[in-house]
């Protein structure tokens, strides 16, 4: 069985798919934002392997969450699942960083680089990502006015573009990232069409499944099938401008193997 660390499990379609891998015998270590988001986990706490905790808009909390899941033991998989949707202004982390950037692109980017390798990586993106195709040049809004619609989107094609990349330069890890559907969850509401379960099947069964069409890698997925994702997320060209970027915004850069004896997910200094 694996052991698969889930960000933002606290709720929505990262808590479906925790219930679903701990049900499937798998062990699960979730992550909650603060000390009161773990205390609402309920009887699921007990049952998990563990719980770390941090903001994922705040840089030094990521590093704090990737010393945890490091102390805990090498994860099998690892889901990067939470982010932010509906934000009415750019924000400001404490780095001075975009916060929905921060929370869906930065964060899960510096967990890639700093927690153990692990066997295989799956990243909620969006049929939405389409809409984010474009310039790399003001990745951080601080020149273009604030469009919470473009920047979610926007997020999302990075998270398929460091996923499809990670699947190039990590040939020993299988990348995926995912695209759920509008689900009922807090985010999508009671109408969305697709149910919890449905949309968190995929990145289950990603994550623990020896299906042989889940042991693959680089793959775009939705309900288990996989899609053809928009061309600039296939483009190496875009995806190396893209981690150029996100290596000047937050000082930690991907390496295309891990170093000898190394117990982080080979991450260097910038």
């Amino acid at each position: 069985m694996a052991r698969v660390f889930i960000t933002g499990s606290t709720d929505g379609l990262s808590l479906a798919a925790a219930r679903s891998l701990l049900a499937d015998g798998h062990d699960v270590v979730l992550h909650a934002r603060s000390g009161q988001r773990a205390g609402e986990l309920g009887a699921i706490r007990e049952r998990a392997s563990g719980v770390v905790i941090g903001d994922l808009a705040s840089a030094h909390d990521v590093r704090r969450i990737a010393d945890q899941v490091n102390a805990i033991g090498r994860m099998d998989a690892v889901i990067h699942n939470a982010g932010l949707y509906s934000v009415p202004e750019r924000g400001s982390t404490p780095e001075g960083h975009a916060t929905l950037l921060a929370v869906n692109t930065l964060a899960p980017y510096i967990l890639t680089a700093l927690i153990e390798r692990p066997d295989r990586l799956v990243y909620l993106s969006s049929g939405l990502h389409r809409g984010g195709e474009g310039s790399l040049d003001d990745l951080d809004w601080t020149t273009r006015p604030w469009d919470t619609a473009r920047a979610y989107a926007e997020s999302k094609l990075h998270l398929l573009a460091l996923a499809l990349a990670i699947a190039q330069d990590w040939p020993d890890v299988r990348s995926n990232a995912v695209d759920p559907g509008w689900v009922q969850t807090r985010m999508g509401g009671a109408s969305a069409p697709v149910d919890l379960d449905t949309g968190a099947r995929t990145q289950s069964w990603l994550a623990g499944s020896d299906d042989p069409a889940a042991l693959t890698s680089g793959g775009y997925w939705h309900h288990q099938r996989r899609q053809e994702p928009a061309a600039e997320a296939t483009d190496v060209r875009f995806q190396d401008a893209l981690l150029a970027r996100l290596a000047a915004l937050t000082g930690v850069r991907l390496t295309q193997t891990a170093p000898v004896g190394s117990t982080g997910g080979g991450a260097g200094p910038e």
